[in-house]
């Protein structure tokens, strides 16, 4: 039995995968109303909560393998490496980021105190480091569907932006047979990093439109999130990794998912096509 964290972009994708593969899954929720996909894929939902020590121990047993992904809240995955530690869990595939403690983006800190704490916690695991997801430009959908463009204080910066459903297929295809694995950590890109201005032309080849980007500044694209609705905190973070990408952080691409899934990492080209409706 695999046991996956949570039941995002990540851990959905994750989830149907294994069951694909008639793998035993069973997915960790607060909101059983959040995981109708995986329960409709053949997943075992179990609700509770990962600040919850008691919930995380009933979610553990029978499992032999952890897929951890969730929101960067070091409190809450350690509660879950601990769990792992407790019920005797023979592997942890742990999906985080590019993580540093001295980086100034709060969250990559938070991913490095919870593989710290990985370390330290005795299980055996795997490390994801993806590139920023394609999935994210989903939520510019509404504003280039309404206005045919879109804003970012990334600049002229390239991005070796990962589709999230290879990442997942990276993580369900370890946690399935971890042999191998332990100790490695591995970095997840599509085939080659784009601009935003090849976002866009990409988006305008796709859509028979003329689709703009324009650079915004740092306090314009946090404000701008805050006013679509994005928790002020998460804004901050976002266009703290905006302005990095302007200055090169996200310029970086591996063969890791080829290598380690046999096929050609997905494309931005097939990434929009799969998903045109959203920005029609």
């Amino acid at each position: 039995m695999i046991l996956v964290t949570t039941a995002g972009k990540v851990g959905s994708e994750a989830v149907r995968v294994l069951t694909q593969q008639q793998t035993p899954v069973r997915v960790l929720v607060r909101d059983p109303a959040k995981a109708k996909a995986p329960a409709d894929a053949g997943a075992h939902v179990v609700v509770g909560d990962l600040a919850v020590p008691a919930s995380i121990d009933a979610a553990m047993a029978g499992v032999t393998a952890v897929v951890l992904v969730s929101p960067a809240v070091p409190a809450q995955e350690l509660n879950v490496v601990a769990a792992a530690a407790r019920a005797g869990v023979g592997h942890i595939v742990k999906v985080t980021s590019k993580a540093a403690p001295d980086s100034p983006i709060a969250r990559r800190r938070g991913q490095s105190e919870i593989e710290a704490g990985l370390a330290a916690g005795g299980v055996p695991h795997t490390l994801l480091r993806s590139n920023a997801y394609m999935q994210n430009l989903l939520a510019l959908a509404p504003a280039i569907a309404r206005t045919s463009g879109f804003g970012s204080a990334a600049g002229r910066g390239r991005t070796g932006m990962v589709d999230a459903r290879d990442v997942a297929a990276v993580a369900a295809t370890i946690a399935a047979a971890p042999a191998g694995h332990a100790g490695n950590t591995y970095w997840l890109t599509g085939p080659r990093a784009i601009s935003n201005d090849e976002v866009a032309a990409v988006l305008s080849r796709l859509l028979g439109r003329t689709i703009t980007y324009r650079e915004l500044s740092f306090a314009d694209n946090r404000d701008a999130m805050i006013r679509a609705g994005v928790p002020e905190q998460i804004a901050h973070m976002n266009a703290q990794a905006f302005s990095m990408i302007a200055e090169g952080d996200a310029d970086w691409t591996t063969q890791d998912v080829p290598t380690l899934l046999g096929r050609p990492a997905r494309s931005f080209e097939q990434f929009a096509a799969d998903h045109a409706a959203a920005f029609a």
